[in-house]
């Protein structure tokens, strides 16, 4: 593979920090083997076995009749894996360790992170306190391997970094006086000088690069005892984690949070775009780790905002991608998030015209910007259509991904309350006027055209701030099926894909594909044991049996504390003579409705929304939804993949929450509603031989 590797280049700046500064004004490669098997006047007579990737002929291990061997599996233990419990938390959370977070206000430690997610009070930056409605099960801190800790130690007065002469306008940054809007030129230069200027003095040696490994190096400590202070086998589980936080040349997004198994042996410090803009310096870093012992996985977000490359068919130096490169991907990044404050990376209406839901939050954007994001290469479906087509030409499947949601929170605190919604950026989103749901006061409007503004947009009379912000979403939260809320546990599942992404509410999800099961609900202990024994769960490959359909057990559980569940859905994915396809089957309806047979969709069960006051229809939708369901167009030749998605009745959404408190319409060129959702993981089937 053509491997890259930069280290404080010039690309970096134009990568990170021009982008950013926008925010501030707004183990081996395996080869299948096609084995053909004829019979001839009663003799079995095994063909040489083809290597599909070289055409190569390999040899015989042995004389004699060749059998096929079946990839059918089996479950070791039925009983313990019918008692999973689900478990929900949030991989990707950022603290004052990181230079953006800091810069933006942030003063919550790694500490305060976790006692938030334990259910504590938060102090925000915009002066006001947050709390999540119940507590999480589990948190990681994923601060920024790059720059981790410098903006904090210059901030920080008592440091020797502190008292150099290029970062004192960093000074104090953060306290208390100047924890305000009116500094907003003070932290632009955090972006604007602090990231170059530091880089540069790097490149020309004026700054040894050991000064801030040092100030990393303890900040990761720190970071690593905060998770281990904070573990509580059984209660409550934290991870050791951080964020690679690399993109292209054209700021095409290539971010991915590494999460350690175990804390016992870890690296003195995390690898960074410093050591390698490209993502297979990450996973070649992350690899030999693992051959010592120290277990990780990576999982990409904001795929969205890549234009194009996070899913791209070519490595970082153009290639295309073979089966070496879809191994090593898969070993080192087996889910990826598909939903989070910045937007939600399931599909986009310009890759998926047949769904009616596939226009849901869906950010634009690469990332800290408002340049357009090209859709194709930066959506979770497309790119599972594409890893069929990658694996059915012999070359691997890349993106044999699960899925999971998070929050990319830079507050220390997840926002996933639509109806109290604080965003990600601290001072710079912290009231809904700055997140552009509100109009703007004619004092701050006065401020911003004596500034020389542009992001700001006339809407019926009325002058908001526009950008990325309103684009966001109260997004997003991560659920696993383990036998115990711990690290152990929790990365297993992780490990064999057996978590769902919800856009917010707890709703919960399983899903099982098997032949002959015998039952038709998931409704007791009885049932998931045998769905166990005989089917495979989310996250598995499920072999074709001959000409036998297979039986898709799903099922999904509302959030008491959001809105009752309208439908339940498969999405399938497939090739038919090369060909890409996907198809959106609604499986169970609520209040008593029949999937129509011929467009295969619920009827509407009449749910709505008073946008006056967001109350809802009450008595409308389910508890729970289930079936037990048969593709009606199921080819046994065909290779596919089938995920859940479960939606909620319409809520609205949080701009029109925040306008409604204001006392203001809400913004017309936004969407007034919202229908929370759920995905689970997927299940592959795979055709007993190469077609």
């Amino acid at each position: 593979m053509n491997h890259q590797t930069r280290r404080w280049g010039r690309s970096v700046v134009t990568g990170m920090a021009c982008c950013i500064m926008f925010l501030l004004f707004a183990g081996c490669d395996q080869k299948e083997v096609a084995l053909e098997v004829t019979v001839d006047a009663g003799s079995a007579v095994a063909s040489a076995m083809v290597d599909p990737v070289s055409d190569q002929v390999a040899p015989r291990r042995f004389g004699g009749v060749f059998l096929q061997m079946p990839e059918l599996t089996i479950s070791g233990n039925a009983e313990r894996s019918a008692a999973r419990e689900v478990f929900f938390g949030d991989l990707h959370v950022h603290t004052d360790y990181s230079f953006d977070a800091f810069a933006f206000g942030t003063i919550a430690t790694p500490y305060d992170a976790y006692r938030y997610a334990r259910g504590e009070p938060l102090a925000h930056p915009g002066g006001f306190k947050v709390q999540l409605r119940q507590p999480l099960d589990f948190y990681a801190v994923t601060d920024h391997a790059m720059f981790l800790g410098a903006v904090k130690a210059a901030a920080d007065t008592e440091t020797n970094f502190s008292k150099l002469d290029y970062v004192q306008y960093i000074n104090n940054l953060n306290a208390p006086e100047n924890l305000n809007i009116g500094t907003i030129l003070q932290r632009r230069e955090v972006f604007s000088t602090f990231l170059p200027k530091t880089i540069a003095k790097v490149q020309d040696g004026s700054l040894d690069e050991d000064v801030l490994n040092a100030i990393a190096r303890d900040a990761w400590r720190d970071s690593v005892d905060a998770a281990n202070a904070f573990y509580a086998p059984g209660e409550f589980t934290t991870f050791v984690a951080y964020e690679y936080t690399s993109s292209t040349d054209d700021r095409g997004n290539l971010h991915r949070n590494v999460i350690f198994r175990r804390a016992d042996k870890l690296p003195a410090m995390p690898f960074s775009r410093f050591h390698s803009q490209d993502p297979e310096g990450l996973w070649d870093w992350m690899d030999g780790l693992r051959a010592q012992g120290i277990e990780s996985l990576a999982i990409p977000h904001n795929s969205n905002g890549s234009n194009g490359h996070m899913f791209a068919l070519t490595d970082w130096g153009g290639a295309a991608l073979d089966s070496t490169y879809a191994a090593k991907r898969l070993r080192n990044e087996p889910l990826v998030e598909i939903t989070q404050v910045k937007g939600t990376s399931e599909t986009h209406p310009l890759l998926s015209p047949t769904d009616e839901w596939a226009d849901f939050e869906i950010m634009p954007y690469r990332i800290a910007t408002t340049l357009y994001s090209e859709p194709e290469g930066s959506y979770a479906r497309k790119a599972l259509l594409d890893g069929l087509s990658q694996e059915q030409a012999g070359l691997g499947n890349p993106f044999q991904f699960g899925f999971v949601g998070a929050s990319d929170s830079h507050t220390g605190a997840i926002s996933d309350d639509e109806s109290n919604f604080f965003s990600k950026v601290g001072l710079l989103d912290s009231t809904s006027a700055l997140r552009g749901s509100t109009p703007l006061s004619e004092a701050a409007l006065a401020v911003r055209r004596k500034a020389g503004a542009t992001n700001l947009k006339e809407i019926a009379g009325s002058t908001y701030q526009t950008g990325a912000f309103e684009t966001w979403g109260a997004s997003g939260i991560t659920g696993v099926w383990a036998e115990e809320n711990t690290r152990a546990a929790l990365y297993a599942a992780f490990r064999r894909k057996e978590t769902f992404a919800t856009s917010g509410p707890r709703i919960r999800v399983r899903f099982f594909a098997g032949y002959g099961l015998g039952i038709e609900a998931l409704d007791d202990l009885d049932s998931l044991r045998i769905a166990y024994d005989r089917a495979v769960t989310m996250g598995s490959n499920l072999t074709v049996l001959g000409e036998h359909s297979p039986e898709f057990l799903l099922w999904a559980a509302q959030d008491a504390n959001s809105a009752r569940l309208q439908r339940l859905q498969i999405i399938k994915g497939w090739l038919e003579n090369g060909k890409a396809h996907e198809k959106v089957f609604d499986v169970a309806c609520s209040d008593g409705g029949i999937v129509d047979s011929t467009n295969y969709r619920c009827p509407d069960n009449g749910a709505r929304v008073d946008q006056d006051t967001c109350a809802i229809s009450q008595g409308v939708g389910a508890g729970e939804l289930s079936g037990l369901w048969l593709d009606p167009e199921y080819d046994p030749g065909q290779r596919a993949f089938y995920y859940v998605r479960v939606l909620e009745n319409p809520t609205c959404r949080w701009s029109t929450w925040d306008a409604i408190k204001a006392g203001v319409p809400p913004r017309e060129d936004l969407k007034a509603l919202i229908q929370e959702r759920a995905w689970s993981s997927s299940i592959w089937l795979v055709p007993d031989h190469l077609p």
